[in-house]
Order: structure tokens, then sequence, then C-alpha cells
């Protein structure tokens, strides 16, 4: 598999898909699914609701999957391919979605991973996320990080701010992603997405050239390595305003994850950093919902900058904010605990499924009895 440092040829191929394909990459439009898997030797797979599902048809043969690699690629990328042994691709059907395609070879044989770019980017109200959100989209400059585990929804959660900003207002929005995961057609503002693999060969590359492009608006897919909060750290001291994705499960654990990056030499500069341009940090989980054709429904916390948040990462007691979120709820805060109680209250969520997952089981039980952590004087922080 080639790495990011492999200078793969980029290509973007818009416009009508080879004829072998279509009828695939249509009967995902179809089926709404989010990934479809071509095998040598097996049927073909989709992926839709993160369940497989196998089509009826029958076996792909190697000879029919060399003839779709043959019309997807160029003689440059057939020679890179036949070294490396996989490539990227992408397609943009006219008037309809975009699809990312992996070509790999395992066990000898052929095989492609296609991913669906959607442009249906549903907002905040469809998302069931908190109103404070679109607040937090209106910031003009500073760092806004969505958190939480693989799967969780933070790339449909931060799609939905930026198409958020798109339509509200004239300003210049450039995306580094890996993959493009949403399609934005240009609104009130001018958006640019550039693909690792398809656009730029890595992320350095494409955060080294970023501030060339006069952007007012950044999003970085995925902010999991030390140069790149640094850039982004750098776009939101110079005026701009970051938008990215970290894996974490709390405020907390997110600080601590920024900073673990840096280490103990430079912990008070970044501390300094992150006090004075962090805006806001979210943190979601997804759970399954008991309301008919609702899926799964995020249950948030919501961390917002202000005087106390910055003396309370200055000072190194992180671990407190959670207690700042617990007694801010007013000001568009709200913790996990609260996120959980209100999703029951609304038939939403099961309790059970709740008590799984919240950070305290005993301060969400009181909760839901009325009685509020801070007055029962029993839950432990």
């Amino acid at each position: 598999m080639p790495g990011p440092a492999d200078k793969q040829p980029l290509d973007d191929h818009a416009g009508k898909a080879p004829s072998k394909l279509a009828r695939y990459f249509e009967a995902m439009l179809k089926l709404s699914a989010s990934d479809l898997h071509l095998k040598a030797g097996a049927v073909p797979h989709f992926r839709t609701r993160q369940a497989m599902r196998r089509a009826t048809s029958p076996p792909l043969t190697n000879a029919e999957l060399d003839s779709m690699v043959n019309e997807l690629m160029n003689p440059t990328q057939r020679a890179f391919f036949a070294e490396h042994g996989a490539i990227d691709l992408a397609y943009e059907l006219e008037g309809s979605d975009r699809f990312r395609v992996n070509i790999y070879r395992q066990r000898g044989q052929l095989s492609l991973a296609v991913r669906r770019v959607t442009r249906d980017i549903p907002d905040f109200d469809a998302l069931h996320l908190p109103k404070v959100l679109n607040r937090i989209a209106e910031e003009n400059q500073g760092l806004v990080l969505l958190s939480g585990p693989t799967g969780c929804g933070k790339s449909t959660t931060i799609a939905s701010m930026i198409e958020q900003i798109n339509r509200t207002r004239a300003c210049h929005i450039v995306t580094i992603e890996d993959p493009i995961e949403y399609l934005y057609e240009d609104k009130k503002a001018l958006v640019s997405q550039r693909e690792i693999g398809i656009d730029v060969e890595d992320f350095p590359t494409a955060l080294r050239f970023l501030m060339r492009q006069d952007p007012d608006v950044v999003l970085i897919g995925e902010m999991r390595d030390r140069e790149t909060f640094e850039a982004a750290l750098q776009a939101s001291e110079t005026g701009h305003l970051v938008l990215g994705t970290v894996h974490a499960s709390s405020a907390p654990q997110t600080i601590e994850r920024i900073l673990t990056l840096f280490g103990a030499e430079r912990e008070e500069l970044i501390r300094q950093s992150l006090a004075f341009n962090l805006k806001a940090i979210v943190c979601q989980k997804l759970l399954p919902c008991l309301l008919e054709g609702i899926d799964r429904v995020p249950a948030v916390e919501v961390l917002l900058a202000g005087p106390s948040t910055r003396q309370l990462i200055e000072e190194k007691r992180e671990a407190e904010l959670i207690d700042l979120i617990r007694a801010s709820r007013g000001d568009g805060m709200q913790s996990f605990t609260e996120s959980l109680l209100e999703l029951i209250e609304k038939d939403m969520v099961d309790p059970h499924v709740a008590y799984e997952v919240a950070p305290n089981v005993d301060e969400l039980k009181m909760l839901m009895k009325g009685i509020s952590s801070g007055q029962s004087g029993l839950i432990g922080h």
C-alpha cells in the first residue's frame, strides 16, 4: 500500500463513469449505500447503515475487474498501480454524487473499495444537535474541535457546520480531507475542497500551501499529529476560523491529547495558544434511537471558550472543565450526562442504553429523579 510520502499520480475524473462501473454507482445511489466492495471471486457487497449487504449478482471474475480497472486508469496510473499495488482515484457523476475509488491487490487478485461522497448535508435540526452549534459556526476566528471515537458522526456534524457557514457568510472556505465525505456547492461562500491522495500529495504539503490560498475558514479533516496541530493553531492565531476533528472522548481528554503530542518542553507555549485561540470543543457519541425513522442520535458535550475556560487551561486544571460545563448550562454548555437526560426525556434513547455510555451513571439516575448533583452533595466529580 502506498504511504502518504509516495508520490501517487493525482487525478480526479469528473463526468460519466466507465460503463461497467456505472451500474454499481447507480445501485449505491438507489440503496443509499456509503461503500461498495468489488473483489475477484466474490459477489459485490454494499454497506448500508453500517451493515454489509450482499448483491444478488454472480461473483465477479478477475478478468471483469481488470477490464473495469483499465477503464479507470490512464497509463501513468497503471504504472503506479503495478509498482505499489494500490491507488486512489475519484469520479464525479454529472449532476450526482462523487465516488472515491481505491484499487488494490489481495492474494494476487484485484479488489475495489468505493466510498460515495454525497451532496446531501443535513442541518443541525435534522441531526438533533444542540442549537448552540449555530453560535459556534458564527465565530470568525479561533479553533473549534469536534471530538469522539471513530464512527460517532464527527464528520457529519462538522460538515453541517461548514454548510451553515457556506449558506450565511461571504468568505473562502478551504477543506483538507482524507477522504472527502461531503460535497459542498458554492452558496454565499466559495468552497475549495482538497482531498489527500487525489488533489494533494499529503497533509504536510496541503498545510504548507494553505495560507497562500487566502482562506477565511479552514477545515482540517483529522488532526492526529504534531505538525497538523501546529498548523491549525498558527492559522487560528492569524485570524482564521479553523475546524478539525480529534479522537478523544471528552473536552478534558481533547486538551490532554493535544498537549501529549508536544511534550513537556513545549507544553506551556501550546497551553497559552490553546487558552487564547480555542473557541469550542464539541464531543459526541452516537446512540440507537427509539423513534421510528431515526437510526441514531448524538449525545453531545459542549465546552465553550470564556475567561473561566482559559484560566483552567492556563493553570493546568483541564480536569475541572467538566465541573465548569456542569455549572454553565445556561450559557450554552452541556455535559454528556445532561445530553443523555434530554434524550431520555424526549423518549429518543432507552435509559439502559444511556446508562451504558454515561460518564457517571449515579449522576444520571439522580438527574432523572429531579435531583441535581450539586444539590445532592453525593456525586463525585
